[in-house]
């Protein structure tokens, strides 16, 4: 009984900060692309001789995705501390499963 317990409570544990880990990879991997994007949008910047309105167009556009990036980090840094959060409660979790077995089979 103790051990299928323990065995349930480590899967799910396992379980919940593998949803959290993909969130985040997720997040980071949009993060990477969105500057890369801008990045190139910079380097268009710099050597390509623009118009005014076509400059202007991807400068706006280099700023939609600042704010893009800007989101995605604050998305992340909250992920993140969920995800400590969840980690520390499932080893709370665990410890007080171990610590009634421990009663249990005294």
């Amino acid at each position: 009984m103790g051990s299928l317990c323990c065995d349930l409570y480590t899967e799910l544990g396992l379980f919940l900060l593998d949803l959290g880990r993909k969130e985040i990879d997720g997040l980071e991997e949009k993060l990477a692309r969105c500057r890369q994007s801008m990045e190139e949008m910079d380097l268009k910047l710099c050597r390509e001789k623009l118009s005014p309105e076509g400059r202007k167009s991807l400068e706006r556009e280099r700023n939609l995705l600042m704010t893009k990036a800007d989101n995605y980090e604050k998305e992340l840094s909250v992920l993140r501390k969920e995800n400590r959060k969840n980690a520390a409660l499932a080893v709370a979790m665990g410890l007080l499963i171990a610590l009634i077995y421990a009663c249990w089979t005294m």
